[in-house]
């Protein structure tokens, strides 16, 4: 009980630390915004504790089937810290800071192709904008989604590699997939193929259907120039962490299907060999 309290007041902690750290990072920032920025960290760090500290599932999935979420906070952190850097690069140039904004720049420039999800969030910024805003943008999108990207194989190749999440033993649907309910609908290994591929899907999708969306929102309201930067972090970091999560969930929830239907598979033919005449 004292370790699981333990394990639940460091999540809290390290919550907050990555709501705050663009306020720490970015210079001139308003006291309305520390303001609020302090409000959401100690609500998330708070319902990550209660969260952690209780028996009884509540809203975090895969709570006790490791390195799904560690993953999960490691490349948001990641993300949230690099575009804080490359931001106070514009005011406050460092050596890391514009070696990390000339490599992001890079990989912007790499993944802006037609079509590409780079593309349509420089596509969505008005037409106005200086140049040196959508380069900015552009950096942004570049490091997010790439990050994006290297948490999926990452995940992967630790699925893989540890035989996630059969290490762990039995794996609890209740504790892990506390939304998901096995005991209403049909077939348990259908639903959970079905959300699997769905999960997929809408991963696959959101990059490209948020700046569309975004763009189509910004013909009857104003238009989004992400000109602060609080906004542009934040904004750029939800764009490709949201995909990756839903994509990391897609996966997960296959991966426990085929867990369950192998596991039906060898108890009937266990079963099957019980019932033959000697």
């Amino acid at each position: 009980m004292v370790s699981q309290i333990t394990g639940a007041l460091v999540r809290a902690v390290l919550v907050m630390i990555l709501i705050a750290i663009p306020s720490l990072m970015v210079p001139g920032v308003s006291s309305d915004t520390t303001q609020i920025v302090a409000l959401v960290a100690i609500f998330a760090a708070g319902l990550t504790f209660f969260e952690y500290a209780s028996t009884y599932p509540g809203l975090v999935e895969f709570r006790d089937a490791p390195p799904f979420n560690r993953l999960r906070y490691l490349s948001l952190l990641a993300t949230v810290v690099l575009l804080s850097t490359v931001v106070r690069d514009q005011t406050q140039p460092t050596t890391l800071a514009s070696f990390i904004g000339a490599l992001g720049n890079k990989l912007g420039q790499s993944i802006d192709v037609p079509y590409s999800p780079v593309r349509l969030v420089v596509l969505m910024l008005p037409k106005d904008m200086s140049v040196e805003h959508i380069m900015l943008v552009r950096t942004a999108a570049g490091i997010a989604y790439m990050i994006s990207l290297l948490t999926l194989v990452v995940f992967v190749l630790a699925m893989r590699l540890i035989g996630w999440p059969n290490r762990m033993g039995t794996f609890n649907v209740w504790i892990n997939l506390p939304t998901f309910d096995p005991t209403t609908g049909g077939d348990v290994v259908e639903r959970l193929t079905r959300d699997s591929r769905f999960n997929i899907a809408l991963g696959f999708l959101l990059p490209f259907m948020i700046p569309v969306m975004v763009k189509m929102a910004a013909l009857s309201l104003s238009p989004v120039t992400l000109e602060s930067p609080h906004t542009l972090i934040w904004t750029m970091s939800a764009w490709a962490f949201l995909p990756a999560s839903l994509f990391m969930r897609g996966i997960a929830m296959g991966r426990i299907a085929n867990m369950i239907a192998e596991k039906r598979k060898s108890l009937n033919q266990a079963t099957g060999h019980a019932l033959q005449p000697a």
